[in-house]
């Protein structure tokens, strides 16, 4: 009988993504109404000495597969290990975060183990032994409730929506041979490209400065960059930004590009059309800079500042740096 609330941890270079964490925290909860254990798969190379830290968070039990294939990430050889180890403990859950990573590999394993699996969820309960995974539908209108009728129950979580909580445990360390044959990988990684910034992430920021049309250009990102490193935050684009070059594809957030869940959100320039909002809605805070008084996203807005953003920004980044010196 499928028994055990898993998680499928990311690493990056031999640090944890703090999804991680969040995956351990949810796991702890869930298992503690079932009574039963929380399992975590650690995959990479070089990482065995990490694998004790998700103790921290409540895993009772560590899986490890420390082998040069899984560096750096490749679907087929994780999708392979993960889902051979799944098949022989049988958990009855499995979570995964809705990261770029977890996004690739869950829709793989979904086919391999021969599941379903509900995506981008922003809470989960239990209900008659059964895991319920809520998600947001129709571009956020509203919220949906998804039961997985197969085993493992699977579901990936929004990044920064579940609340990282430390529950220390001694976690056993379970070595485990993934059964991998090179011949058999069909992808190979020939180069990677780092990001040298020292950004952090956007689905990982606490802080977020976004600008939309209203910046008039990607010479207006410039007052932008100067508030995010004021706040140590992350600077994100609308749709629109992006489509017109202002911006690299990566900033972009919105249903067609990342979706975040930080504590601050600064929408600037930004009108707020519905694909935007279903990115970010989520956010714990958000602040809507816009001279149209009309604007959508002052409807979602906690705080709400109807002026020229060129004026507004730059005195708002003079009042940060004077509050945190």
């Amino acid at each position: 009988m499928a028994k055990g609330v898993w998680i499928v941890a990311e690493q990056r270079y031999g640090a944890y993504r703090k999804i991680s964490f969040e995956l351990v925290s949810a796991a702890r909860k869930l298992a503690d109404q079932l009574g039963e254990e929380v399992g975590a798969i650690l995959l990479g190379s070089g990482i065995e000495g990490i694998a004790g830290e998700l103790g921290k968070y409540g895993a009772d039990k560590v899986y490890v597969a420390d082998n040069a294939l899984f560096e750096p990430y490749t679907t087929d050889a994780h999708a392979a290990a993960i889902a051979k180890l799944v098949k022989e403990q049988d958990p009855s859950i499995l979570l995964l975060g809705a990261s770029a990573q977890g996004k690739d590999l869950s829709s793989r394993l979904v086919g391999k183990l021969a599941t379903g699996m509900a995506t981008d969820c922003v809470d989960l309960k239990i209900a008659d032994g059964k895991l319920i995974s809520i998600r947001p539908m129709y571009a956020g209108k509203c919220n949906g409730e998804i039961v997985v009728s197969a085993f493992p129950q699977m579901a990936s979580l929004r990044p920064n929506v579940f609340p990282a909580v430390e529950n220390p445990k001694t976690a056993e360390i379970v070595k485990f041979d993934p059964g991998l044959d090179p011949g058999q990988l069909k992808t190979k990684v020939l180069e990677v490209q780092k990001d040298t910034s020292g950004k952090v992430d956007l689905t990982e920021a606490n802080v977020i400065v976004s600008g939309g049309r209203g910046m008039k250009g990607p010479e207006g990102y410039g007052i932008l960059e100067e508030l995010a490193d004021a706040l140590g935050a992350t600077v994100g684009a609308s749709r629109a930004a992006v489509d017109a070059g202002w911006r690299p594809q990566k900033d972009q957030v919105g249903q067609t590009g990342k979706v975040v869940s930080p504590n601050l959100y600064i929408a600037c320039g930004i009108s707020g059309a519905i694909q935007h909002l279903a990115g970010m809605g989520s956010s714990k805070y958000i602040v809507a800079i816009n001279k149209d008084p009309d604007a959508p996203i002052f409807a979602r807005a906690d705080y709400g500042i109807v002026d020229d953003l060129f004026k507004v920004v730059p005195e708002l980044t003079k009042e940060v740096k004077k509050l945190l010196a």
